[in-house]
């Protein structure tokens, strides 16, 4: 696959112009306009090609910005179909969220997904992110409840579900609005039942496509989509890939997101957990199965968890350039 760098537009250069141009000698080979009201994801992933897509996640300090400024732009060079940008515990990386979600956008082209969490946010405070990111010209946000700090009452809370932050964003209007799903139900929920149902309340409030928390057996994600669909719930479901290439995390966060260990899996782990480069090899080598074997069962949407990694999302799309042609 040949090497695709991206200039930063010119001041003459109109919000979301890419230029594509070969590393060798830094010649054009293409230049486009990509209005950014034409940016809204749900239009891409309801487009007859499968889609791939990023996440990233924004800086905890400005300390680091540059360097994750720098890792975010790479991922952005590999022409993604978009790029979503997480959002810190309690709101506390906001601004860098906008920001770089900005930058991504400005500069590449890449349309961009700003994750939104309300849980630890006032009203105002919602009111004022939403402000600050349609100055921006960001036009997509994933609405997330987001996890409770710890020692925080829930009496006080302006906002207790994501379903109550879909309909805030709903009425104030612009945006496209994404949500959160859980094939293994969300580890709070009562029941896998109740969990379709707290769903339900959220599309109907304005989510207008869902994007799922990491899986690593597809068929977890067949039978909720199959739960889902008979539930009423019919918005396009956005399936989200972890490549696993540092096992030393990933039991602590699948025990706190629900998500469970296949055996085949587990003995992944067992076998190469302690040679980074084995692992970061198998990791995307079973990643990159799952996506293929998605891709062929009919869904066209796939989000990989980068972890900033652009040599992980490089490999990732390499390994299926010609499927999503």
């Amino acid at each position: 696959m040949k090497k695709i760098s991206i200039i930063p537009p010119s001041e003459n250069d109109t919000v979301g112009t890419r230029r594509a141009v070969s590393d060798p000698n830094l010649l054009a080979l293409d230049l486009y306009q990509k209005e950014v009201t034409n940016m809204k994801i749900i239009d891409i992933i309801k487009a007859e090609k499968p889609t791939l897509s990023f996440e990233v996640f924004p800086p905890k300090t400005s300390d680091n910005f540059e360097a994750v400024r720098e890792a975010t732009e790479k991922i952005a060079e590999l022409q993604p179909d978009f790029m979503s940008v997480t959002y810190g515990a309690g709101g506390g990386t906001s601004e860098f969220t906008a920001s770089i979600a900005q930058n991504i956008q400005n500069k590449t082209g890449v349309p961009v997904l700003a994750h939104l969490s309300c849980v630890s946010s006032t009203k105002e405070e919602i009111h004022r992110q939403l402000d600050s990111l349609r100055e921006k010209g960001i036009e997509n946000i994933l609405a997330l409840r987001g996890d409770i700090p710890q020692g925080m009452s829930k009496e006080h809370l302006d906002y207790h579900f994501a379903s109550e932050l879909t309909r805030e964003i709903k009425e104030y209007g612009g945006f496209c609005i994404g949500g959160a799903c859980y094939p293994e139900s969300h580890p709070e929920s009562e029941t896998s039942f109740k969990d379709i149902e707290y769903l339900k309340e959220k599309v109907d409030a304005g989510c207008e496509f869902l994007t799922t928390q990491m899986f690593f057996d597809n068929n977890a994600l067949y039978n909720f989509i199959y739960r889902a669909r008979n539930a009423g719930i019919d918005v396009p479901v956005v399936a989200g890939i972890m490549p696993v290439t540092n096992p030393k995390s990933i039991k602590r966060i699948c025990a706190i997101s629900g998500t469970a260990l296949p055996q085949r899996f587990v003995r992944i782990v067992e076998r190469y957990g302690d040679n980074p480069e084995a692992m970061k090899q198998a990791g995307i080598a079973y990643a990159t199965e799952q996506i293929i074997d998605l891709y062929a069962n009919g869904v066209k949407a796939v989000h990989v968890y980068s972890m900033n990694k652009p040599d992980v999302a490089e490999k990732i799309l390499e390994n299926i350039s010609a499927i999503i042609k």
